[in-house]
């Protein structure tokens, strides 16, 4: 059988069994966990479109989106007709089809929804990328998803063109800067308020919820990114997940009031694309943009625009506890937080109660392969240990990481979960899979965790080699990757080590070349340049040898119990 057949026989198979009513997919092994939620019943929409603006009849003069910074936003309204006109433009200027990929390369501005909900009512697949990103990292996602169309601002384009050129590639990009933009390049006031467009041509797309919505990107630990197929009913079932009355804070806009969130939380990842932005268009939400977190202007969104309700990650929850210029003031308007990305203390939960006892402070957590959900805390949640409890529809396995065998209550053991919100596949890559999905559904983490008599889960480990800096992963093998490739550099590892800013940072190991003279100056230029700031070595250690097994891999742990 030829690897393309056997691709596709996979993908087939792997669709087939996410779309199995629960009933099929339920398993009778002992201690598998169930969600405490009951089923949530409600419309079956069939595009992420149709999730985002199901309501938009009874809010469409609300503010949508507002930058932070400029005061310059849209209301509902105007995003969804200029989405639409968007779309069109996609598909009349550039000839864009149906499961096409455009990239999206923007730092959190008001035009965000725009264009990702534009390029999905084209039938295009947006494929979100951190606007940060070097060029030598945005060539390999560039080319891993045949992109056909790139939006972005003057901010990344430098790094963008440059990718392009070694590329040899002329992909339109469409910035949405309004004046001296680079020559060839499209302005996208061009593309979105063309009022004169013909909009008729938008009744070519046919998307079904099998479809393909998003191509997001997921750290590994055998080198680059994966891309993550995520298909609209899989983005939908989550985005209903959160709508349970007994998780969901977030109110629905009336004549009288509007919930108003920061969004600071990047677009780009998955728990402010799906679970910020697209779920909380569902409620009428008022999205304050802040393209990068600024403690200063974080404390005056609180307060200027009265805050309330908070999606943040571990170091912004740290800043809140324990940072001397955050006072019970900051949180007068606030009524709870959600904290996901990485676990945070019961200390670091306690410290922002101080400020504020009333608050409800909760824990989240998932990951891009599941649409950025696998449990949280229920909305009136004082259990600020845990990450809460599963969503509706799905079950939770800890399995045993030497039989697979399900652990029962208060025994650690890898997480694993099944549900369907969970990915269709890495694109491309079906060994990456393979290594992680189940013939019979589950999504193997590479997290370690345990749960309790309550069914309250807890994450307690990675099994993973991922460095969590600041919420976000690094892989340590993309760095080793890049390490090797120094001539003077014989063999390497990297490790994350603690950092009280961070959560952790990377830490290089290097065994030198015989013979060659190597300063630790010279080993951060050389990779720095290559990578994004949350991914740069922060300290260097030379060393005679990197312990490894029999096959080659690595042994971190006795890397981290030797030298750490």
């Amino acid at each position: 059988m030829s690897s393309i057949v056997r691709r596709t026989l996979y993908a087939a198979l792997n669709k087939t069994k996410q779309s199995l009513p629960a009933s099929r997919q339920n398993s009778t092994e002992a201690n598998i966990q169930k969600s405490i939620y009951k089923q949530i019943e409600g419309p079956n929409h069939i595009t992420v479109n149709d999730f985002a603006w199901q309501n938009l009849d009874r809010w469409p003069d609300k503010t949508l989106t507002v930058c932070a910074a400029t005061g310059h936003g849209y209301t509902y309204a105007q995003t969804h007709r200029m989405s639409a006109i968007f779309a069109a433009s996609l598909r009349t200027k550039l000839k864009l089809r149906n499961d096409d990929k455009v990239a999206i390369i923007l730092p959190n501005v008001p035009e965000y929804p725009c264009v990702a909900f534009g390029v999905l009512e084209a039938g295009c697949i947006a494929s979100m990328m951190n606007p940060a990103y070097t060029a030598d990292e945005l060539k390999v996602q560039l080319e891993l998803i045949e992109c056909k169309a790139i939006v972005t601002s003057k901010l990344s384009y430098p790094n963008i063109a440059k990718a392009l050129n070694e590329l040899k590639s002329n992909i339109p990009v469409i910035l949405i800067d309004n004046d001296s933009l680079p020559e060839g390049t499209i302005k996208f006031a061009e593309f979105a308020e063309d009022w004169a467009i013909d909009t008729s041509c938008l009744k070519e797309v046919k998307r079904t919820k099998n479809d393909v919505a998003i191509l997001p990107f997921s750290s590994g630990t055998t080198g680059f990114p994966k891309g993550v197929v995520l298909t609209h009913k899989s983005v939908n079932s989550m985005n209903k997940m959160i709508f349970d009355p007994k998780i969901i804070a977030v109110e629905e806009a009336s004549a009288t009031h509007q919930s108003v969130l920061p969004a600071v939380l990047p677009f780009f990842h998955i728990f402010g694309f799906n679970l910020l932005m697209v779920n909380l268009m569902g409620r009428g939400a008022k999205l304050v943009t802040m393209p990068v977190f600024k403690p200063e202007l974080f404390l005056e969104v609180l307060v200027k625009y009265r805050a309330n309700h908070l999606y943040i990650v571990p170091p912004i929850a740290v800043f809140l506890g324990k940072h001397p210029a955050v006072t019970p003031k900051h949180f007068e308007s606030v009524l709870d937080i959600v904290c996901g990305a990485a676990p945070v203390s019961k200390s670091d939960a306690a410290a922002i109660l101080d400020k504020k006892k009333e608050l409800i402070f909760r824990q989240g957590y998932g990951l891009t392969e599941t649409n950025g959900g696998v449990s949280v805390g229920h909305n009136k949640d004082t259990n600020h240990a845990s990450v809460g409890h599963i969503f509706n529809g799905t079950e939770l396995k800890i399995a045993d990481l030497n039989t697979q065998k399900a652990l029962g209550p208060d025994e650690e053991g890898e997480i694993w979960f099944r549900g369907p919100n969970i990915m269709r596949e890495y694109y491309k890559n079906e060994a990456a899979t393979k290594e992680v999905l189940t013939e019979d559904g589950w999504y193997k983490t590479g997290d370690i965790g345990k749960y309790d008599k309550d069914s309250y889960l807890y994450v307690t480990d990675r099994l993973k080699e991922l460095i969590k800096v600041k919420g976000f992963q690094v892989p340590p093998a993309e760095l080793e990757m890049i390490l090797r490739t120094h001539p003077k550099i014989l063999d390497c590892a990297v490790l994350g080590i603690p950092d009280p800013i961070s959560g952790e940072v990377p830490k290089a190991f290097i065994v030198p070349q015989p013979g060659q003279n190597i300063k630790n100056e010279e080993i951060l230029e050389y990779v720095n340049s290559k990578v994004v700031a949350f991914k740069k070595v922060k300290a260097v250690q030379f060393v005679d040898a990197i312990p490894k097994n029999p096959s080659g891999k690595i042994l971190r742990k006795d890397l981290k119990a030797k030298y750490c």
